[in-house]
């Protein structure tokens, strides 16, 4: 693909700010709209089986609007059919208007030719029935989700209900204690979305136009890998999609940017502990080029290998990345198992991280272990002592 020229230089800074601003952090939250407001805002909330302070999908709305309720959380994902879970990112809660944008995906799935589990004879049409006459059913109440213990080794029935949900004849309508509840398409999906209308081209070309807007400005493999697209998916639509060339100081690649995002960016930063699964650093090599700050999830490395922690979540203040916590809880008591500072100025924006999370989570202490720089451990324990009251 040519690249076009660009129409805008950006330095580092200004990317920076642009990206923190289409991610909701940079500026005042637009809290009427809530939880709801931030799901459309980002277009996609990954969600992922850990729960130290709370789980991911819980984590994200909280980085941007506060302390508001899980369970408020919960209700404005699954209430009234306003999103369903599907494959994004990962595993993702996107808003229900962007049904007919997957279209391209449960086309492709349907048109898969090998699969890791081997479906049952009548297995497919058997869950089929049941979510008709009993439905929203779970797994287990579908007949089990496992033949044994083992996590991978799935029933006949879990086959064919995550089959029928890749399909699109499923969805999800809802998570119950972390178990997927299933429902006929037809009956959650308004009917003027259950449609598979739009054809590949018409998808993806509104999948990168989201993408580039949630980014606020990106490479080519940035905006790529914000709903998984192949980078020539991305190359085939770019032109059409209305984001524009730009050129950002230091990248080395041609990037792209939503034009609204380029009016400079201005408004109060948010001070908040990140999931390491939010998108605004879901990815490394960007989170690297943006913030020069290398995050990893530690949580499958084996522990004696571990260097921050199982679950370290990034500390944003300031519009920068100033540190890291791993996190516990003890009955009412935060627990930060392991600190680490990016130098003495983080020690305030970390205090105030940790003792707003505390809060969130209702407990009333916070204990730190370790501080990964000794001589900063009373600081931070002087400066929480402070914050809390």
């Amino acid at each position: 693909m040519t690249t076009p020229r660009p129409t805008a230089d950006l330095s580092a800074d200004e990317a920076r700010r642009i990206a923190l601003r289409a991610q909701g952090f940079l500026g005042a939250p637009d809290r009427r709209s809530g939880v709801r407001g931030v799901l459309r805002h980002l277009g996609a909330i990954q969600l992922d089986t850990i729960s130290v302070l709370a789980r991911s999908h819980e984590l994200v709305p909280y980085a941007r609007l506060g302390a508001v309720g899980r369970k408020t959380v919960e209700d404005a994902y699954w209430q009234d059919t306003h999103s369903f879970e599907y494959w994004s990112h990962a595993a993702c809660i996107l808003p229900i208007e962007e049904w007919p944008h997957f279209a391209f995906r449960r086309r492709a799935y349907r048109n898969r030719p090998h699969w890791n589990h081997e479906l049952p004879d009548g297995a497919y049409d058997q869950v089929i029935k049941q979510l008709r006459a009993e439905g929203p059913l779970t797994a287990t109440e579908l007949g089990g989700a496992k033949k044994t213990s083992d996590w991978w080794d799935w029933s006949g029935s879990k086959v064919a209900v995550e089959r029928a949900l890749m399909y699109g004849e499923v969805v999800c309508v809802e998570r119950r204690g972390w178990k997927r509840v299933y429902d006929l398409a037809e009956r959650a999906v308004p009917e003027e979305l259950l449609h598979d209308e739009l054809d590949d081209t018409e998808c993806l070309r509104r999948l990168v136009a989201l993408a580039g807007r949630s980014l606020g400005v990106g490479t080519r493999a940035d905006i790529a890998d914000y709903h998984r697209l192949k980078g020539e998916q991305v190359d085939a639509v770019i032109a059409d999609s209305g984001l524009v060339p730009v050129s950002v100081e230091g990248w080395g690649k041609p990037a792209w940017a939503d034009p609204a995002a380029l009016e400079a960016p201005r408004g109060r930063h948010r001070t908040t502990l990140l999931s390491p699964f939010d998108s605004l650093i879901w990815e490394r090599a960007r989170t690297e080029r943006i913030f020069g700050f290398t995050h990893r999830l530690e949580a499958y490395v084996p522990k004696q290998k571990r260097v921050y922690g199982y679950f370290a979540m990034p500390v944003l203040a300031g519009g920068h990345l100033v540190g890291r916590v791993d996190p516990a809880r003890e009955g009412r008591t935060l627990v930060a198992k392991q600190v680490a500072l990016d130098g003495p100025k983080a020690v305030p924006a970390v205090a105030q991280a940790l003792a707003e999370a505390a809060t969130w989570v209702d407990c009333t202490d916070v204990r730190v272990e370790r501080v990964d720089a000794p001589e900063l451990r009373e600081p931070l324990t002087k400066e929480l002592a402070r914050v809390l009251g």
